[in-house]
């Protein structure tokens, strides 16, 4: 029985973590970008590979700027959106890494305003809402894996009246600072008791206003000294302050049979932030994707880039950690399940199983990912030693383009173990 045992375990040692031998095929990613321009699905595009502590692969295709013939390149600006998620749940972590917070504390021991928020139960005959006060309070770890039940509006079209009181309210409007965003966000009806659906919302922009108050900081200005300086993320920012967004890739709306468009240019993002005082956690950065790969190469260090060190190892694995209830259904679950097989830690994205369908996003156990609205996407694989960006300023947000830049970095054979 002893010599059976032993044997099992010496077959189980010998056995590779990975079957799949694994290399980024540069030719392939050059080809995808050539032909996402040429089939005219993006305007222009670039894309970055970092495997095993170098550069690997680098390459940009079509133009930033379509009127003005400027090509997608290396230095481009882009507005990463959403992406810029990540980076605030970073700078609350390390607050949490001070112990100015726990993850479980109900946030108004932090933020007074949420004590009293209350939830959408439907809405009269004239629709006004009809709330009751939440199951329970909502915490700081809700906040991070958005199971707050907020919203994040209606973009101009209000579903239900938690919408028409956003609306009302325009509570991420940039004239606003992030603590009058606050104060209006605690007066929208959440959409869910907290903790019973992953709801996609203005949740990270409540962490912006956390870090602010824990750090006793404006929240740009902490980013900056405890994330940008620190990793030498020297061209990003936000646009509030900035003078160089004419270097900015516009934003395009693809619409059927190539039509391209404009949805802002750097004109209109200059008008609409510059000078105004909101600096958002969850969206508005903007930089190159050099800029956003030191981010993501510290977070692939486990919170350290060369010698400098943002996070604890523990904590950038906490945040890579699936944090969602088993009971939170599929259907619950909004969009998510979309992104493939897994669930969500602190403002990622993580996956928990390897890809089950061919239709499946391809990707590796383990890795951690988020995306942005103009179809740019990132994510960290720690099981191949990998970053990966793709950089891009198309609407609406292209799943499938998304789907197919994963085969053309692992092929479409990749098992993902």
């Amino acid at each position: 029985m002893i010599g059976r045992i032993v044997a099992v375990a010496a077959t189980l040692l010998a056995t590779p973590l990975s079957a799949h031998e694994y290399e980024p095929d540069c030719e392939r990613i050059a080809a995808f970008l050539d032909s996402a321009v040429a089939g005219q699905r993006v305007a222009g595009a670039s894309a970055m590979v970092w495997k095993d502590g170098e550069e690997r692969c680098f390459d940009a295709a079509g133009v930033a700027d379509r009127e003005q013939d400027r090509p997608f390149a290396r230095d481009t600006l882009v507005q990463f959106f959403s992406m810029t998620k990540p980076v605030t749940g970073v700078a609350l972590m390390t607050l949490w890494e001070q112990g100015r917070f726990g993850l479980d504390d109900p946030l108004y021991w932090h933020l007074p305003e949420y004590e009293h928020v209350q939830v959408l139960r439907g809405e009269t005959e004239t629709g006004e809402p009809i709330t009751s006060a939440p199951s329970r309070p909502i915490t700081v770890r809700d906040i991070l894996r958005h199971t707050a039940g907020f919203t994040y509006g209606a973009d101009g079209n209000p579903q239900n009246a938690a919408d028409r009181v956003w609306e009302e309210l325009l509570p991420l409007s940039p004239d606003k600072s992030l603590a009058e965003f606050s104060q209006a966000m605690a007066k929208v009806p959440l959409l869910f008791d907290p903790g019973t659906h992953w709801s996609y919302s203005a949740g990270v922009d409540v962490q912006a206003r956390l870090v602010e108050v824990l750090s006793g900081k404006p929240f740009a200005q902490y980013v900056e000294e405890t994330i940008f300086d620190p990793l030498s993320m020297d061209g990003i920012g936000w646009p509030n302050t900035r003078t160089d967004l004419h270097r900015l890739a516009t934003i395009y709306d693809v619409g059927p049979g190539g039509t391209f468009t404009p949805v802002l240019n750097p004109d209109w993002v200059a008008a609409g932030f510059v000078g105004k005082p909101m600096t958002m956690g969850g969206g508005g950065l903007v930089g190159t994707v050099d800029d956003y790969a030191r981010f993501a190469l510290m977070l692939l260090g486990e919170g350290a880039l060369g010698d400098v060190r943002i996070l604890r190892p523990a904590t950038v694995r906490l945040m890579a950690t699936d944090h969602l209830d088993p009971a939170i259904a599929p259907e619950n679950r909004s969009f998510l399940p979309g992104k493939g097989s897994g669930g969500f830690g602190f403002d990622f994205f993580v996956r928990t199983a390897p890809p089950q369908t061919p239709e499946e996003n391809r990707g590796s156990v383990g890795e951690f990912f988020w995306d942005g609205w103009p179809s740019m996407l990132f994510w960290v694989d720690p099981q191949q030693d990998m970053v990966v960006i793709l950089a891009t300023q198309k609407m609406p947000f292209d799943d499938q383009l998304h789907h197919d830049f994963r085969d053309a970095v692992y092929g479409g054979e990749y098992t993902g173990r």
